[in-house]
């Protein structure tokens, strides 16, 4: 956090200085706690309760920004849900999401950059206005939901949208909640989303996450420079784990030492050497046996030790 945006810590310092406000007179202790670790060099007064209650300033709601970050976090969730059902884990980064959702291409670029940071994603572009390129829709009948409209004349239904066109109806539903399949006899019908059950199966290479109207599509294609950077991250956590396991402060500088014979672990700290060393607060890396705590990672047969400067 050292490097933190001045705007971002601001923002933080002050949200905790009006929560600890509003909390403190139903849990005056913790408060008062928290208000001289927080407040301590300021201008406030000398205890949260001899404070005046804080008052909303209007000026300051920006509805537009409200909209712009409820609509990121529910991509950041629904591209979190798609890492989860690949199996590829969050560390590991990957070239490329396309997103498909009302205002997307009115986000500014800071808020797309927040997105492809939350996910570990390199780029982003527009979805366009379906996933079909990467997905196989299929779809059956909900027997009991069509049972109870439609009684006997249920099998003829269900006939009629094992027979259509399952993209097509899966898109009139998500546009106007009703879609249309002709069933012989009976003409055509109108079903709703609960009389249809949907199974949508990622193509190979992609992994989709949608939701009212929302969708992402992530490229699992993992070329060797991101499988690389991946192990990069592997690393950094082992050596910030082995940083907590020793008892060093967030602060402290460290030396690190590494060796391996394993061709990727030496290409990997070829490329990120420098991001390593600066997400660890290392001030020297040796590839050399030597420091004090050793760390294993057996993803590149890569032993590694770390010592406080």
């Amino acid at each position: 956090f050292w490097d933190g945006d001045p705007a971002a810590l601001a923002t933080l310092h002050e949200a905790l200085r009006i929560t600890t406000l509003c909390m403190a007179p139903f849990t005056p202790f913790i408060t008062e706690r928290v208000w001289q670790d927080l407040m301590a060099n300021g201008d406030a007064a000398d205890s949260v309760h001899l404070q005046a209650w804080p008052t909303p300033e209007p000026v300051l709601v920006d509805d537009k920004l409200t909209r712009d970050m409820a609509l990121v976090r529910r991509i950041v969730e629904l591209g979190r849900a798609a890492r989860a059902s690949s199996g590829v884990r969050t560390r590991q980064p990957l070239r490329r999401a396309l997103v498909s959702a009302t205002g997307w291409s009115e986000l500014s670029a800071e808020m797309i950059e927040q997105v492809c940071e939350e996910l570990n994603i390199i780029s982003t572009d527009a979805l366009g206005s379906d996933e079909a390129g990467f997905v196989d829709i299929s779809m059956k009948a909900n027997f009991r939901a069509l049972g109870a409209r439609f009684g006997k004349q249920t099998p003829l239904v269900a006939n009629a949208i094992a027979a259509a066109d399952a993209a097509a109806i899966q898109a009139s539903l998500r546009a106007t909640g009703i879609a249309s399949v002709d069933a012989g006899e009976l003409g055509p019908v109108e079903i709703t989303a609960d009389e249809v059950i949907v199974t949508e199966t990622p193509r190979e290479g992609w992994a989709v996450a949608s939701e009212a109207g929302e969708s992402i599509a992530l490229d699992l294609v993992i070329t060797d420079e991101l499988r690389r950077a991946g192990l990069a991250r592997e690393v950094v956590r082992a050596i910030q784990e082995a940083r907590k396991n020793a008892g060093f402060e967030i602060s402290d500088r460290i030396s690190i030492w590494w060796t391996s014979v394993d061709a990727d672990a030496q290409l990997m700290w070829q490329t990120h050497s420098a991001e390593i060393a600066a997400e660890v607060l290392a001030t020297e890396v040796r590839q050399s046996v030597g420091g004090e705590f050793e760390v294993l990672v057996p993803e590149l047969e890569l032993r590694l030790a770390i010592t406080r400067n």
